[in-house]
């Protein structure tokens, strides 16, 4: 039983990309898949560097704001480090709203979070 693809996970040397493929991302199913996946993806070594491009992204639920937080905590468990890039106008207001904004490194895009990890 093969489901739809939910992420589409790159590398880019010892960092890994996962852009999300859904323009909603409210079904609790698949933010449970998502997070499976993603959590899979940072425990698979120590000092992950992962970023997450919202490019696709139009609607996110709260419970998939939670997934993020519980993903940005087993980052920072294993010293890794986790960018958010390409988050459109209507989702980072309510990263804002809930100071998400504080929590998480937000950047413009790939390049522009690539080069953060070098720093």
């Amino acid at each position: 039983m093969a489901e739809a693809q939910r992420l589409h996970i790159s590398q880019i040397k010892d960092v890994h990309v996962a852009e999300f493929v859904d323009h909603k991302i409210l079904d609790e199913a698949n933010i449970k898949e998502i997070g499976d996946t993603l959590t899979a993806l940072v425990g698979s070594k120590d000092r992950p560097k992962l970023i997450l491009d919202f490019v696709q992204v139009d609607h996110l639920s709260s419970a998939a704001l939670g997934m993020l937080i519980n993903l940005n905590a087993k980052v920072k468990q294993q010293s890794g480090q986790l960018r958010l890039v390409n988050i459109k106008a209507q989702i980072m207001e309510v990263f804002t709203i809930t100071q998400l904004h504080k929590l998480f490194r937000i950047m413009s895009n790939q390049a522009e979070a690539l080069a953060s990890f070098a720093a």
